[in-house]
């Protein structure tokens, strides 16, 4: 497990793989790298006792939230869950689906339980364990939290099979959009005292009035101890087209990469203008699924192409200049290829 990695290098890592968000990025290697130190020093003898600091990630769907805690899985090479707070909102049985968390992450460990209790465990949409409109907080949303506190905080957890996890050193990270909560900071930040003359003043003025505070999500409809166990919060933005074109084509596993290497295994080169990288971008933002529509919206225009390369083994060369024009296909003839 890579529990040595610098927050900086860390940082680097995320950016190979995760377009934009790099204040998020910074918050989240620092928050990883003190959680590991943390480990470190309640493990030696006479340490003072160090708490953990979970985290809240705050933006809008398809903004990197879920790819952002699985690649930092990937970089630390311990185990991963996501679960879903609007499912456990959904059920009588809190209690057992919680389990079936700590049993997944077991199984993502291979059974090991040491490893598994130094995993990483995602919990999406945990701004819909609310109530809606404004009302009293919703009892299962409520219960929710409460349930989902008791394994953030720490305590060994029995399993049904009889094993016991300990979720001391479990980090928690937890996810959501949070509609609405920026009229909520709009209403109660006031740093316009600041002076802004100067770039350096603007900046921190703007980060003062992005922080979220606890009272703001005690506002949103968090409880008080539920909110207590997210100490580190940050925010993702929406994405911009050229971060989403960015996101087609610059990662180590863009889709445009991933396409490439599969039609290149058949003899096929595959080009595609960069025009059409934007009109996928277009086509993202209209969705307002932000990167997450940018796969289906690929595989949709590679359809023929993906359906006619098997059948024709003399086509050599695609060609994609707008994606509402057909592909180009450039053949030979195979005999005297």
């Amino acid at each position: 497990m890579s529990t040595q990695l610098k927050p900086s290098e860390i940082v680097r890592q995320l950016s190979e793989h995760v377009i934009g968000q790099e204040e998020a990025k910074r918050t989240l290697a620092v928050a990883i790298y003190a959680h590991f130190r943390r480990m470190a020093a309640n493990a030696a003898v006479d340490s003072v006792e160090l708490t953990k600091s979970n985290i809240l990630l705050i933006g809008p769907t398809g903004t990197g939230k879920t790819l952002l805690c699985e690649t930092l899985a990937r970089i630390l090479d311990v185990p991963f869950v996501t679960a879903d707070a609007t499912s456990l909102a959904q059920t009588q049985f809190v209690g057992d689906e919680i389990e079936a968390i700590l049993h997944r992450l077991l199984d993502r460990a291979n059974g090991d339980i040491e490893r598994a209790q130094r995993g990483i465990v995602f919990v999406d949409e945990v701004d819909k364990l609310k109530a809606v409109g404004g009302q009293a907080r919703a009892t299962s949303g409520e219960s929710v939290q409460h349930a989902l506190l008791k394994i953030m905080e720490g305590a060994p957890v029995r399993l049904k099979d009889g094993q016991h996890i300990d979720t001391t050193n479990i980090l928690f990270i937890c996810g959501g959009a949070f509609v609405g909560l920026d009229h909520i900071l709009t209403r109660t930040h006031t740093f316009g005292f600041i002076s802004t003359t100067e770039g350096d003043d603007q900046k921190i003025l703007e980060r003062l009035n992005a922080r979220v505070k606890p009272t703001d999500l005690l506002e949103f409809g968090l409880i008080p101890e539920f909110a207590g166990r997210l100490p580190i919060v940050t925010r993702l933005h929406d994405l911009s087209q050229d971060m989403l074109v960015r996101i087609l084509t610059e990662p180590k596993n863009a889709i445009y990469r991933q396409f490439r290497a599969m039609l290149a295994a058949d003899g096929v080169d595959l080009q595609i203008a960069p025009d059409v990288f934007r009109q996928m971008a277009e086509l993202a933002i209209e969705y307002k699924a932000g990167a997450r529509s940018l796969r289906g919206i690929f595989e949709e225009m590679m359809t023929d192409v993906m359906y006619a390369v098997p059948d024709n083994p003399g086509i050599r060369r695609v060609v994609i200049r707008s994606l509402f024009e057909r592909p180009e296909i450039a053949t030979v003839n195979p005999e005297k290829g």
